[in-house]
């Protein structure tokens, strides 16, 4: 089968077309015949060498995917060739075919395209289990996201929209404040002519957001803080800035803060299957409803996964990029 692999990972890495064995699904496995692949930045740092897929997957690229499914392990009841749906991937995505857990999976929201769909799996994932599991969000709570244009922004922003809570959200230029803010951002900050803290703090009266999702790191963790109101809590997904800082850790003992990060890949197929009960359950009949819609920025053929790769790291897109198969 066609598949994207990774030449001379590092710096200077291509992405090009192979061809390599098709997968054989296991028990409780279904195998799926691609139509799309999500990009993510976890993509960007295994074909740079770092973060390797977790062991037992495959080592080609790629998190989540849709597509069809052509033929299922033994133990599998609950899907059957021919049902559309799509899923989150320890890896294999940029690939004509992947075999998966059943646990993974989730059918193609009604409404949505078989393309679009791979636009799904991996922000509602991380969404969910960062702002409902590791944060413990309650109703009425406010929330900021930074990096709101992106994957994983204009996923939280909406869900959080559908489920009644104030936003606040960071992005890059005016272009991308406007974006967010269509999505359902009550505050759109462009982070390049404001200060983030400076805005929540007016308006929230001073009191500052209950809820800080992050994926900047570097010197965002000092300035989260003081975003932050008494009992907030501060989620890390990733640290794009740096993973190290001088941090002032005053304000967590004077606020009662909670400073708490995760990691999704890694987890067991058991304990993300719990997240996708949830997000089948709480964010699919969203979906279905037209509240939240997969924000697709463009897509790329798996040929041009290299020029996909680009856009994603020069920050130019808002919502996902795809890759079609």
């Amino acid at each position: 089968m066609r598949a994207i692999e990774i030449e001379n990972p590092g710096s200077g890495y291509v992405l090009k077309v192979a061809d390599i064995a098709k997968p054989v699904p296991g028990a409780g496995e279904v195998l799926i015949r691609n139509a799309a692949a999500g990009l993510n930045r976890a993509d960007l740092s295994q074909a740079m060498g770092g973060y390797p897929p977790p062991p037992g997957a495959p080592a080609t690229l790629g998190m989540e995917c849709s597509g069809t499914i052509e033929a299922v392990g033994p133990g599998v009841a609950a899907f059957k060739p021919g049902d559309a749906v799509c899923a989150l991937l320890g890896g294999g995505g940029y690939a004509e075919y992947v075999a998966v857990s059943d646990k993974l999976i989730l059918p193609v929201p009604k409404g949505v395209g078989l393309i679009d769909a791979a636009a799904l799996p991996e922000v509602y994932f991380t969404v969910w289990t960062n702002l409902m599991d590791a944060a413990r969000l309650q109703p009425g709570e406010s929330v900021l996201i930074h990096g709101g244009s992106s994957g994983i922004g204009t996923a939280a922003i909406q869900l959080l929209h559908a489920r009644g809570h104030k936003v606040f959200a960071t992005a890059g230029s005016a272009d991308k404040c406007k974006a967010i803010a269509a999505l359902g951002a009550d505050v759109a900050i462009n982070y390049r002519e404001e200060d983030f803290v400076a805005v929540v703090k007016d308006k929230t009266g001073g009191k500052g957001v209950d809820v800080i999702l992050d994926m900047v790191g570097g010197d965002y963790i000092q300035r989260n803080m003081s975003a932050a109101a008494i009992w907030g809590r501060i989620v890390n997904i990733a640290y794009q800035s740096g993973m190290q800082a001088t941090v002032n850790f005053a304000p967590m003992l004077m606020k009662r803060l909670s400073l708490l990060a995760t990691t999704l890949r890694a987890r067991s197929n058991e304990e993300k299957g719990v997240i996708r009960d949830a997000v089948l359950r709480e964010v699919w009949p969203l979906i279905e409803a037209g509240k939240i819609k997969p924000v697709v920025d463009r897509t790329y053929p798996l040929a041009e996964a290299g020029d996909a790769h680009k856009r994603l790291a020069g920050s130019e897109h808002i919502g996902k990029i795809l890759l079609t198969l």
